[in-house]
This record gives C-alpha cells, structure tokens and sequence, in this order.
C-alpha cells in the first residue's frame, strides 16, 4: 500500500467557502407560484388515489393538490398538516420516488409523475412563513404525558396529544430537538435550519415542554416515568451503530457515517471539517449515500461506497443511488469489508473480499481486492440498545432486536406506546415515523379518557 497515502491525512475541506456554499446548497429549489399552478394541473385527480394508498400517512394528496391549483396553498397545506404534522420536511427527505410519485398514474402512463413532494413543501412553506397555526388545545384534561425523545416520532405524537389537551413533557438526550430531521439528514436536503423552525412551528399549539440533556438509561429509568405519568411514549430513535466486523477497523480514520453527518449538519464552518483524499463508505442505505455525497461535495478526490450484494437489493433508492454517481461516487457491488489497513494505527486501505449468493446466503469466494483510503465511513446501520430501558428489558417484549408494538403503538407494558426506528414496525423513514407517532397518540388519547 502507498505509504504517500498518510502523508497529508485527513484535513479540513480543501474548498473555498463559497465553492462549499454552492456545493449544499438546497438539493431542489422550491417552486415558485407559477411552477406549482402548472405543477399542480398535471394531477387528474384520481377517483382512486393511488399516490394516497402509497403515503404512510394517508394525506389527501388530490385534495391538496387542487386547492394549490385554485390558488388555495394555505388551505393545501392544512390538509398536510391534518395527516402529517411534519409536512414539511417529509416534503424534503421523503422518498416520494418510492411511495407517492411512484404510484402516481403520471409515472406509469409517461414515466414522470406529478411532483408531489415539491408541491407539499410549497404549501407548508408558505404556512409556516406565515405561521399559520391550524389547530387550538383542547381543553385541558389534566392527563400528563412523557414523550422520550424528540424526533418524528416523538413531535408528532406531542403535537396531536397537545391538540386533544394533553399536558406532555419531552425529554430529548441532544441539545437541540428534532432526532433524525436534525442530526441524521444530508445537509443539501433540508437547508437554512428548516429542522428547527419546524420544531418551533410543531411547537407553536402549546402545552409541550422539552427538558434537553435527558436521557432514558441515564438520567431517568422507565419506571419513574410512568409511576410520575398517565402515559409514556417512547421515541428515542436507534443509539447503536453495528460494527464492521473487520480487522483492525478501530484504526484512526475509521468512523461512523452517522456521526459524520450529524457534525456536517452542526457545522458553522465547513472548511474545517476532516475529511480524506479517498474516502470508502461501507453500506448500502440512505446513510451510506449521505455521507458519499458529502464526502465528495467536501472535497474528497475519490469516493467510493463498497456495498455486500447486488445494486437491486441496495436500501438506498435508485434515484439516490444515480444521485450519488452523478456527484462523482462510485458504487461497487458484491464487496464486504475484511481488514482494515493501516500504517502506525492510521487507515491507508481496505481489503475486501468478493460475495455471491450461495443457495439462500450470502457467501465470501475468499478473493479479495484492497482499495487505497484514508477515511472509512461505516454506514452498515444502527441499533436498538435495549439496556436504556433499565431493568424493564425483560418485561418488554421485543422483536428483530426492536420494541414489539401492536397496530396502535402499544407496547408489553402498561400505559407504554412506542414508534420511530426503535419498534419492530419501524422503516427509518420520517413520514413512517411521524404515522406512528400521530396514531399511538391517538391511541394514547382513547386510553386516558376511557
């Protein structure tokens, strides 16, 4: 391996700031008045609505799109809000390519469906700027509620728990709320701290208190929860990141792509964050593509994401996958990490080892190649750590390594719903989230008022 490799090592981006600005800017522009009018008349208003069947939160898709096109987008954007009170980022990072848009009859009769996620984000953009508040408390019902972690899920079921009179206290572990949508998301995508002035706009309905720096496990066990609550949801996302299982994968140079792009998103200065001349990002989902992208738009010479099997059965869309490519990263197939390489404890390279499909698994052919790097991201995904319910892990039922929860979030334990990534049910998306918490506070509501 070229020992030249570790001379520079990884340093900051080797871009200008404005070069870098250029690079994040917003993926997609939003629509201006006159696009989404013509946007929005492409829609034939389908008796069935396929798009509606294919949204995990059921929103009127055909409603809100012809009140845009009569000139009504506040309107358009109450009819979000009524199924997806996180609308608006759902507008940016959901995968409309795979769920609505793909179902949208458009798409099937020309091959370009009507774009549904640029037309929600005009609707609740224009909303929020205007700070239009849809929804009034009920009165009061002098029901508490404990909220554990403030992500899609968690704000979700906080907003439609305070909107029935609920009093509810989140306790959020990071600085800021917002889970995922904060930390979690490709920088280019949700822009001009969208996150937190939605987390504002969620809070704007009252009656929900965030204590910051207060973590299950840690500062608080389950049980205190709901001996001090009427009910207790649980939000808290994934804490774990799996491991490579590959020699030596504790060299220097060797991190999680999560926590790559959770610093990428809090950085005020970009031209200060590391990064390698030649990146390798082990993984075949969003994350892996996130943190590739990135690399690349930081400044990285050559990117590379190593992935075990084929491109089709990559979690990561395949308009995300041509993203990716289109931005310089090149994706090989049928590679699984085997050792990291490293010159005094710093990465120089990776080895790794072909796969193919044996019978029903998959299977090393024991012939490897190296590829020179001096970062690895290991975007392989995360999960569940079940200690954080202190002592409550046996009385929980759990499945796939996640919380067990029936169709209404509810958990094994009393008074204890649960939705987001930690629950078996769970697909890593914002909108599937943001479903789960909105219909387990629903449920949560039936409970407390019998």
């Amino acid at each position: 391996m070229d020992a030249r490799l570790s001379r520079e090592g990884i340093v900051g981006a080797r871009l200008s700031p404005a070069q870098l600005a250029e690079n994040f800017a917003d993926l997609h522009p939003p629509l201006d008045r006159h696009e989404a009018l013509v946007e929005s008349d492409r829609c034939y208003f389908c008796y069935d609505a396929p798009c509606m069947q294919a949204c995990p939160t059921s929103i009127d898709i055909p409603l809100f799109i012809r009140e845009i096109s009569t000139g009504n987008a506040v309107g358009a954007a109450k009819t979000i809000f009524d199924q997806n009170i996180m609308g608006g980022m759902c507008a940016r990072v959901c995968p409309t390519e795979t769920l609505c848009e793909e179902a949208c009859v458009r798409e099937i009769a020309e091959g370009k469906p009507v774009k549904i996620g640029m037309l929600q984000r005009y609707a609740t953009d224009i909303a929020m700027a205007q700070n239009k508040q849809f929804y009034n408390r009920a009165p009061s019902t002098g029901k508490r509620v404990a909220v554990v972690g403030a992500g899609p899920a968690g704000l979700a079921a906080a907003h439609r728990l305070s909107m029935h009179g609920h009093d509810v206290t989140i306790f959020e572990g990071r600085p800021k709320a917002g889970g995922l949508n904060e930390y979690g998301i490709a920088t280019y995508k949700s822009t001009n701290d969208f996150a937190q002035a939605e987390v504002d706009y969620v809070l704007g309905i009252g009656g929900i208190e965030i204590k910051h720096g207060r973590m299950l496990g840690r500062d608080f066990s389950l049980s205190e929860l709901t001996a001090d609550y009427d009910a207790v949801f649980l939000g808290m996302g994934l804490a774990g990141v799996n491991a490579l299982r590959a020699e030596g994968e504790d060299a220097a140079g060797t991190e999680n792509a999560v926590d790559f792009i959770a610093a990428l998103r809090q950085a005020e200065d970009k031209t200060v964050l590391p990064i390698g001349r030649r990146v390798v990002v082990i993984g075949g989902g969003m994350t892996a593509i996130d943190a590739a992208i990135q690399a690349k738009l930081l400044g990285a010479d050559e990117v590379t994401i190593a992935y075990r099997r084929a491109k089709e059965n990559m979690n990561a869309s395949e308009y995300e996958q041509d993203l990716a490519t289109a931005n310089g990263v090149v994706i090989r197939h049928w590679l699984a990490p085997k050792r990291v390489l490293n010159e005094g404890g710093k990465v120089v390279g990776l080895e790794l080892e072909y796969t193919i499909i044996d019978g029903d698994r998959l299977a090393g052919t024991g012939e490897t190649l190296a590829i020179e790097a001096d970062q690895v991201f290991r975007a392989i995904g995360q999960s569940f750590r079940p200690e954080v319910l202190n002592g409550s892990g046996a009385s929980t039922a759990f499945e796939g390594g996640k919380i067990r929860i029936d169709a209404e979030g509810r958990t094994s334990l009393a008074k204890v719903w649960a939705g987001g990534d930690c629950v078996s049910l769970g697909e890593d998306l914002t909108v599937s989230a943001t479903a789960q918490g909105r219909d387990a506070a629903e449920s949560i509501h039936k409970s407390l008022m019998g």
